[in-house]
């Protein structure tokens, strides 16, 4: 081991297959890109430790024998991107991303190019910038977390893309087949910077990615953009209420739905008879603990991005 050299260490799951024969090719190009850096790259598999804890604990002590920190690469969706990033908040160490994701949304937000070989070259040659991150209990999410109809929408988007393939349209198909055959109402109560809300929904959704809350035209992007939970809550749960609310959304005409309403907040608490909710946390479903507690943890996270771009 040269501790002259800078140490990059790429986080990947075998699972998506980055590692199959026909992106042998790319792969060999990122080496020779970061090596060309003055890089010395170690490959982690997520799944090789028993929890993404341990994995990170395992890098952070290769970092720490070179006198450059390096960069923490995270090679993957929005699962791989969470889980590493969740282990990140606060540290010297900047997290690279290559986009291997359907809606890529944290690199899109960031202008890291999708192209996985520029990606690479950002990530060896770009500057760190600090990044809001939102939190629901004890867990980040970086793109959003919700709850009702959201988690089932996941779960039957998951269903789509193995039987046809990773496709974005599988979003809207699946939304549509929840709402054919599923629509339940969580009783909750909403306490927002203090003030409390009894509401009847079938689905709040928190964002945390400005731009993908542009991209349904909502103006809480703002708030998404300056570190507050920007949050959206629809108030009736009937089928044609449902159906229009998906056909705006398909249209990014999500805040012009009738029974929809959004809003900012600094800290946001979900009340629940419940003693768990189910929660869509960046793509992944969990189980979690009532009441659920909402905040952002304002430039927590060093991410690898070109020159010259704005923190966000």
């Amino acid at each position: 081991m040269d501790t002259e050299l800078k140490p990059l260490s790429m986080i990947y799951n075998e699972k998506s297959g980055f590692h199959a024969n026909q992106k042998d090719d790319i792969y060999e190009k990122l080496m020779t890109i970061w090596t060309s850096h003055g890089f010395e790259i170690q490959v982690f598999d997520i799944g090789s430790e028993p929890d993404i804890k341990t994995l990170m604990q395992k890098i952070f002590q290769r970092h720490a024998q070179y006198s450059d920190c390096g960069v923490i690469v995270a090679a993957g969706g929005d699962g791989t991107l969470n889980a590493v990033a969740s282990q990140m908040l606060k540290q010297k160490i900047p997290m690279g991303i290559l986009p291997l994701g359907t809606f890529n949304y944290v690199a899109r937000v960031l202008h890291i190019p999708l192209n996985i070989l520029e990606a690479a070259n950002v990530i060896a040659t770009g500057e760190p910038r600090a990044s809001h991150v939102a939190c629901i209990n004890d867990q980040i999410y970086l793109n959003n977390a919700s709850l009702g109809l959201y988690p089932l929408f996941i779960k039957k988007r998951e269903e789509y893309n193995r039987r046809f393939g990773r496709f974005p349209l599988n979003a809207y198909t699946s939304g549509l087949d929840v709402l054919i055959r599923d629509r339940k109402e969580l009783k909750l109560e909403i306490e927002v910077d203090g003030q409390k809300y009894p509401v009847k929904t079938p689905l709040i959704f928190f964002g945390n990615n400005q731009l993908q809350l542009k991209e349904l035209n909502l103006k809480i992007s703002k708030c998404a953009e300056v570190g507050e939970i920007a949050g959206v809550v629809i108030a009736k749960g009937d089928k044609a209420t449902l159906f229009k609310t998906l056909f705006q959304t398909i249209r990014g005409k999500l805040e012009n739905a009738s029974d929809v309403y959004s809003f900012g907040a600094q800290k946001v608490i979900v009340y629940s008879k419940k003693p768990k909710l189910t929660v869509a946390v960046d793509g992944e479903i969990v189980s979690m603990t009532t009441p659920l507690t909402l905040h952002v943890e304002k430039n927590a996270l060093k991410i690898m991005v070109p020159h010259v771009i704005a923190s966000v």
